[in-house]
């Protein structure tokens, strides 16, 4: 049996005509960046995550970008994140010439430990980046509690984490500002590249406004040196299509790793862990295992694709070795990236095949 480990052609048969009508419209009006198609989804999601405000760009690493310096983020600015992330978190600390400073995360979340914030906290430090990794959003109230007493601002990377909830509220407006991504595989996925900061705050979406677009208010008058950051009407218009959908995808990711989470129980993995206080949409269903690289072996051999996420965690990357970490300074992120394996998770897939996956691993296991 071949299970992929994901299938987006099978939810692109069940849309595509909405997505071609939608298609049709934007090429006879001639209008492909921004327009109609991204104001729609702009306001429709800002509702979709109970915010005001939503203002969308070409990907989830701009919007961090452009959350960041809207957030007045600047050279010599010290920013709080975990490791244990893609390397985009980083990365838009990085463009604002600020630098990362990298926290270990919580053994049964794997997101962010709040109890490590302040002890990094610096004369410098300027803001908290949560992140809501696979789907799971982070302890926000005590992180929240840490940036009022400090004067921080909080920053949510929710690049995985479309309707997620925190204590019943969606992940949105929680913080300063909230980034999505919409690349293709995600919940929320575009067919291309594609992002949006969600923010209750009126200054912060102006400001993200102006920046997306070469710094201009109105054509031509630029207030300030801003970025090409914008979004395609293509890629709005395939939003509009799918948001509708998002809340029953979700529904069945989430009965998806119910299924895992009962087939593999007893076993000597870790199943993913969710607090009282979350509601995951299961981006990603992560296990952890000590023998990783024999049981992915193991998978693939047997048709299952298995992914790796994240296999180095940043602060061991060698883009960022000039921060001078070392092996062992966040021992909890650096065991969870050599144990944690990705199965395939996907509206789609079915039952037979979930029970398929969880057969070969009880197998591996007993052998």
């Amino acid at each position: 049996m071949l299970v992929p480990f994901l299938d987006l052609n099978a939810q692109y048969q069940k849309i595509k005509n909405e997505i071609k009508d939608r298609f049709d419209k934007i090429l006879n009006s001639c209008q492909f960046v921004l327009g109609p198609q991204v104001e729609e989804f702009e306001k429709r999601f800002a509702e979709f995550c109970e915010s005001k405000y939503c203002v969308a760009c070409n990907s989830g690493t701009s919007a961090l970008h452009l959350a960041l310096l809207a957030s007045d983020i600047k050279q010599g600015d010290e920013i709080i994140l975990p490791s244990h992330t893609f390397i985009a978190s980083a990365e838009a600390v990085s463009y604002c010439n600020a630098k990362p400073v990298f926290v270990d995360v919580d053994p049964k979340t794997y997101l962010v430990d709040h109890s490590k914030i302040k002890s990094s906290i610096t004369k410098n430090t300027k803001a908290v980046m949560a992140v809501h990794l696979y789907g799971q959003p982070a302890h926000i109230d005590p992180i929240k509690e840490i940036c009022t007493e400090e004067n921080l601002v909080l920053i949510e990377d929710a690049a995985q984490a479309h309707g997620a909830r925190y204590k019943n509220k969606k992940v949105g407006g929680l913080g300063n500002a909230t980034c999505f991504s919409f690349y293709p595989g995600k919940n929320l996925g575009a067919y291309g590249e594609g992002g949006a900061v969600v923010t209750n705050n009126a200054s912060v979406a102006n400001k993200i406004k102006i920046l997306r677009d070469h710094g201009q208010a109105e054509k031509y008058y630029h207030n300030d040196i801003g970025f090409n950051y914008r979004m395609s009407a293509f890629q709005g218009a395939v939003l509009n299509v799918k948001l509708k959908y998002l809340d029953e995808w979700t529904k069945l990711r989430r009965q998806k790793a119910m299924l895992y989470n009962k087939f593999l129980e007893g076993n000597n993995i870790i199943t993913p862990y969710e607090p009282d206080y979350a509601e995951s949409v299961y981006h990603l269903y992560v296990i952890l295992s000590k023998n990783r690289k024999e049981l992915m072996e193991y998978l693939n051999k047997h048709g299952v694709h298995a992914g790796l996420h994240y296999p180095v965690p940043i602060h061991l990357q060698k883009a960022y070795q000039f921060l001078g970490y070392e092996i062992g300074d966040l021992p909890v992120t650096e065991r969870i990236s050599n144990e944690c394996l990705s199965l395939p998770l996907y509206p789609e897939l079915e039952e037979p095949k979930i029970k398929y996956v969880c057969e070969l691993i009880n197998k591996f296991y007993k052998n």
